[in-house]
């Protein structure tokens, strides 16, 4: 979890009154509202808001929206060319799943058009990658700006809206639900729950919410709510960003991949370095720009290898990516378990004189095997399989 924040107006002790000024529209209080994960033993946060959060209105199915596994008659390394998929529906109706397993579902995102409701994800932990884009995530938290190469971790059960920013680039997003707690690796935070002084980011790098939106509509909203393949939609009496405070740590914020400080060493350091999050069954590992192996025959490019208990996934950013030929910006590489992976052919020499990459790509292990979603079909190289031969 990330650091303790308060923000806006709080009673001094929890579960206490805490009183209004004149002027609201309510019974002279404000209603408290406890954010949980993992039940009330793990980490927390207490949200004051002008009305009960609890005002259901109205509850409407949607419908149920199963994801559906394309067959996969053979065991082979796939390439989805996500970088030029077209822009439809907004942040949330415009995303396309390609891979899913019970801990973690992946989708690619170019929204044609503004987000048109709230949104609630009741399952999941989101991981929203910005590849370009920037804009506001607003939920009863307030404000968090983001912009290109910011991750943003949106805890499960927050109620939100994207909001792009027109002057800027086309949102484009990778999307990672999480089916369970999203959070950091244990080895970076010392026994007080500090980031270590040798992990390679800390507590400065994460950019929380500054500031409230705090709106005071008492009128039907609807909420968007997703659990699991089950979508519905509730309406609220009001609006659900009523908040005047809150403190804790369970709340939305961003990281930027530029912020990752890359270790490295004399020869190639293994894909475990670059570890930026964790989940139940799969780790999201950061590839940023850094200085090269310095050991005079270092070849500096990864070993070839067997995932022999994980899929691998990689998204590739930016920049030149030396161990690899024939991928593209937005794309999307799966190498699978049980068979071999690793540097194309001639890659291996030409790094050898190299001392800096530029590559900037994400990478999503999971420890189990991975679907390809139907939706995926039509973004596959079917040669990519082949491309290891010279």
């Amino acid at each position: 979890m990330p650091y303790y924040v308060q923000l806006g107006s709080l009673p001094p002790k929890r579960h206490t009154r805490h009183e209004t000024t004149p002027g609201y529209r309510n019974e002279g209080i404000f209603y408290e509202e406890v954010i949980t994960t993992q039940g009330f033993s793990r980490a927390y946060s207490i949200v004051y808001h002008l009305r009960p959060p609890t005002r259901v209105k109205h509850i409407e199915p949607i419908g149920m929206r199963p994801l559906q596994a394309a067959p996969q008659d053979v065991l082979r390394h796939i390439h989805l060319k996500t970088g030029k998929i077209e822009a439809a529906g907004d942040p949330i109706t415009g995303r396309v799943p390609l891979l899913f397993n019970a801990d973690v579902t992946m989708s690619r995102c170019r929204p044609a058009q503004p987000q048109q409701e709230l949104y609630r994800n009741a399952r999941s932990d989101e991981l929203l990658f910005v590849h370009s884009g920037q804009g506001k995530l607003v939920t009863h938290f307030g404000e968090l700006p983001f912009r290109p190469m910011d991750y943003i971790v949106i805890p499960k059960c927050t109620t939100y809206i994207i909001e792009s920013d027109a002057e800027s680039a086309q949102l484009d997003l990778l999307v990672v639900e999480s089916h369970g707690d999203l959070g950091f690796p244990p080895r970076y935070l010392n026994p007080d729950g500090q980031f270590r002084l040798g992990a390679p980011f800390c507590e400065r790098d994460l950019h929380a919410p500054s500031t409230l939106r705090t709106i005071d509509r008492n009128e039907d909203t609807a909420i968007v709510i997703k659990d699991g393949d089950r979508w519905m939609r509730y309406v609220l009496a009001n609006h659900p960003f009523d908040a005047v405070g809150w403190d804790g740590m369970v709340y939305p914020f961003t990281f930027n991949a530029d912020d990752f400080e890359p270790i490295t060493g004399t020869i190639h350091q293994p894909p475990p370095i670059h570890q930026t999050f964790q989940a139940s069954g799969f780790v999201v590992c950061t590839f940023a720009p850094r200085m090269l192996d310095t050991h005079p025959m270092a070849i500096k490019v990864p070993y070839a290898h067997s995932n022999v208990e994980s899929d691998e996934v990689l998204y590739y950013v930016r920049g030149q990516f030396g161990s690899r030929r024939g991928v593209e910006l937005g794309s999307i590489t799966l190498h699978p378990h049980g068979i071999p992976h690793g540097p194309h052919p001639g890659t291996i020499l030409a790094s050898m004189p190299m001392q800096r990459t530029d590559e900037l790509a994400v990478m999503v292990d999971t420890f189990r095997p991975l679907h390809i979603a139907t939706a995926a079909l039509s973004l596959d190289d079917p040669n990519y399989p082949f491309s290891w031969l010279d």
